[in-house]
């Protein structure tokens, strides 16, 4: 597996996660809200932040707005479905806007794309990486669409079974994505933890040899963190400046505190994964003088007293000889007195 370079920073096995601030929706259609929430992503660690680029138009039919006309938790909301979309698309101009002040504030701009003519607009504003959600895993043409712009593509599994992602995987790279990053899903708002199944993450690596990441929704940080100590290479998660605020997407948000413990703890976790050679390193050899213990009398003992498993004890330091060489010890002989305590060294021996 080659490492993906975003924006100059490698992404992929070997490097630590890549930390993606999910806004998502959750700039309510606001420009200085999504503003606000790029510096805070940037506060708090993230290499990026990610945005969703569809229309009133582009995500869904006009049938299914019929048929949402109350719209909102529990069928009970507070207007329809076609509102609720065109209040929270963004704009050309807002596109072009938040992606200006993600350069300044040296933050990568992602966001996953719906149709052709945002994939256009999203690789005109200069994303060094395409996202593509999990609804559209099976999405043929606008995989395609998004591979001929010769660019890194992300790809959400979530609901898509091995077949499917194989697939999307092979039209991905016969229509010229020079690199593609599986992303781990489960597309349900929140995901129970026992419905997340973070061992998907190597199998996905293994079976399809391609770096694999972990797009969550479970609630807190521990998953994602969790999933970066099993190998994601990219860490994506929804991120809002306050649960409480109404949208679509902020109660399952991570908050800044969650998105910092989020983007150390991966880090951390990344750095505890080591190396798998077994191998003592000089300050734990350090250590073993002051951990291990050493041979001391047990009683005092005169000279030419002949050594036996009552006359000993270990105690610490590791400074002199082991409890691992007391069979060099039992039946020798001392060559001096010796009192209770007193540490034992070959010398005292004959």
């Amino acid at each position: 597996m080659d490492d993906i370079r975003l924006n100059g920073r490698a992404v992929g096995r070997g490097h630590p996660p890549y930390v993606i601030a999910e806004i998502g929706a959750n700039h309510n259609g606001e420009t200085d809200l999504a503003l606000r929430l790029v510096d805070e992503a940037k506060t708090c660690g993230a290499d990026a932040v990610k945005f969703q680029s569809w229309t009133r138009s582009s995500l869904i039919s006009s049938a299914e707005y019929r048929r949402n006309t109350h719209y909102g938790p529990g069928g009970n909301g507070h207007g329809t479905l076609e509102a609720e979309v065109e209040r929270y698309q963004l704009s050309d101009e807002q596109h072009r806007t938040i992606a200006a002040h993600c350069e300044r504030r040296g933050v990568t701009f992602l966001s996953s794309v719906f149709s052709p003519r945002e994939v256009a607009l999203v690789d005109e504003i200069g994303a060094p990486a395409f996202k593509v959600a999990s609804m559209d895993v099976n999405n043929l043409p606008l995989l395609a669409c998004v591979a001929r712009r010769g660019k890194p593509v992300l790809l959400s599994t979530g609901m898509a079974t091995l077949g499917e992602i194989e697939r999307a995987l092979d039209v991905l790279r016969r229509e010229g994505a020079p690199a593609v990053i599986l992303l781990h899903c489960v597309s349900t708002y929140p995901t129970p933890p026992a419905d997340v199944h973070l061992r998907n993450i190597p199998m996905l690596s293994q079976t399809f040899d391609v770096p694999v990441g972990y797009s969550d929704h479970a609630l807190g940080a521990a998953v994602p963190i969790a999933a970066a100590a099993l190998g994601a290479c990219v860490i994506e998660k929804h991120f809002t400046l306050d649960r409480a605020m109404p949208g679509w997407d902020h109660a399952i948000s991570a908050d800044p505190t969650e998105l910092r413990l989020i983007t150390t703890g991966a880090r951390d976790a990344f750095l505890a994964l080591g190396s798998g050679v077994r191998r003592v390193g000089p300050t734990e050899l350090e250590k073993r003088r002051a951990f291990r213990r050493r041979a001391v009398a047990a009683r005092a003992l005169t000279r030419g007293a002949r050594l036996t498993l009552e006359d000993l004890e270990f105690k610490r330091p590791g400074t002199g000889i082991g409890p691992d060489e007391i069979d060099y010890l039992i039946g020798r002989t001392l060559a001096h007195d010796v009192d209770a305590d007193d540490e034992l060294e070959w010398s005292h021996l004959l």
